[in-house]
């Protein structure tokens, strides 16, 4: 029989393991799902992790490496909201509830910066193709 004592090192790295294999990236961002109108839905999570360990070695008579110790972890996995994608191309959050924090504003902001990217990328396309055009003309 193998007697060896953990350490915490070990016990809080198994704690670690356990909680990667329940929350992935697929927990924060989940699996798209295609509307019946052909918009694309996508759930958002927020996930918080925590972890405790603590030990001690306690010198005994007895046994000269007696170990005493412990970890835990914990989990917390809360639906935000989904974003939607249109059949058009443009994005919006859908939210929970109202966000209270900076992170959730910033989560809710994304859609609206991805809007005014893709007008920005279209207006120098259109202007660039009005250039092509023009310089054809005169050319």
């Amino acid at each position: 029989m193998d007697n060896k004592k953990p350490t915490i090192n070990e016990m809080l790295g198994i704690s670690m393991e356990k909680i990667k294999e329940m929350a992935d990236v697929n927990s924060i961002i989940g699996d798209p799902i295609t509307g019946a109108d052909g918009s694309t839905i996508i759930p958002i999570s927020r996930v918080s992790y925590g972890f405790a360990s603590g030990g001690s070695d306690l010198p005994s008579k007895y046994d000269k490496e007696l170990f005493a110790g412990g970890t835990g972890a914990g989990i917390t996995i809360k639906p935000e909201g989904f974003l939607v994608i249109g059949t058009d191309g443009s994005a919006r959050m859908v939210t929970m509830e109202t966000p209270n924090d900076p992170v959730a504003s910033a989560v809710n902001s994304i859609p609206a910066i991805v809007e005014k990217i893709q007008k920005i990328i279209a207006k120098k396309k259109a202007e660039k193709t009005d250039q092509i055009g023009e310089a054809e003309i005169s050319g």
